[in-house]
């Protein structure tokens, strides 16, 4: 009677354990937007600074090293594959790797107003890539007089409970990246 007893704590200890990890380690879909102006400058040659992923590491100070993986495209539609390592900026010594798709477009120049958009798709591993996030992007640059109008749709995977630190990170670098494009191209 007792082993009974002892094989159904250890079972039931073993399914609580593995609920814990299912709702730590699930992930769910959040929306986060944002948007800034750029003075005295013109969309495309803000989008051609942004998709240009060299220049993401001046941007963007979490992204450590990458390598282009293909690419391919003309003016209009360019295309191309990242991956990329990368350190949480709220936890300098966790590292993760991603691979990201980049597409480059620009509408045709007789379309008004001519929209110059970056979208993006990334999966980001962690635990040497036992564990994956995915997260969508949608940039699009316009002219508003004699500035650059910047706005970024993104949809990521966050796992319950780390909510606030997603959403942190995700801050982080979006602010990141909006206040770095201003300073360079106000040195311009």
């Amino acid at each position: 009677m007792k082993r009974h007893r002892l094989n159904i704590k250890n079972v039931s200890v073993a399914i609580i354990i593995l609920m814990g990890l299912y709702l730590v380690f699930s992930s769910r879909y959040q929306n986060y937007e944002a948007d800034g102006i750029i003075k005295n400058t013109q969309p495309e040659d803000v989008w051609n600074y942004v998709a240009d992923f060299s220049k993401m590491r001046l941007l963007n100070p979490s992204i450590l090293n990458f390598r282009i993986l293909s690419d391919g495209g003309h003016t209009h539609d360019f295309r191309y594959t990242v991956e990329y390592t990368e350190r949480l900026s709220h936890w300098p010594y966790w590292l993760n790797k991603a691979t990201a798709n980049f597409k480059v477009v620009k509408s045709m120049p007789h379309v008004e107003p001519q929209v110059f958009s970056i979208e993006s798709k990334h999966e980001t591993c962690f635990f040497k890539g036992l564990y994956c996030l995915h997260a969508e992007s949608e940039a699009s640059f316009i002219a508003r007089k004699n500035d650059t109008y910047c706005s970024e749709k993104i949809r990521y995977e966050c796992p319950p409970f780390m909510g606030i630190a997603c959403k942190r990170e995700l801050e982080f670098q979006r602010k990141a990246v909006q206040h770095n494009l201003t300073v360079i191209f106000n040195k311009k």
